[in-house]
C-alpha cells in the first residue's frame, strides 16, 4: 500500500474513539473504544470490558462507524 493510504487510514480512527461494530458481543454491546492502533487494534467492550485485539484490516471491516471522541 502506498504510503499516503496507510496515514489517511491511520487517522480515521483515534485512541479513545468510541466505535460501531457490525456484530455485537456476546455481552450484547456493539459500542467499543478504541485503545491501541499500530498493526492491530485494541478494542474494549463498553458493555463489559472485555478487551479484544484484531487485526488492522478486521477491525477496519467490522467497524462501522465512529460514534463520538
Amino acid at each position: 500500500m502506498q504510503t499516503w493510504v496507510i496515514q489517511m487510514m491511520k487517522d480515521k480512527y483515534n485512541i479513545g474513539d468510541i466505535v460501531q461494530t457490525k456484530k455485537q458481543h456476546p455481552c450484547g454491546s456493539k459500542i467499543w473504544e478504541i485503545t491501541r492502533i499500530g498493526v492491530d487494534f485494541k478494542l474494549k467492550c463498553q458493555g463489559c470490558g472485555h478487551i479484544v485485539i484484531l487485526e488492522r484490516q478486521k477491525a477496519l471491516k467490522a467497524i462501522t462507524k465512529k460514534i463520538e471522541k
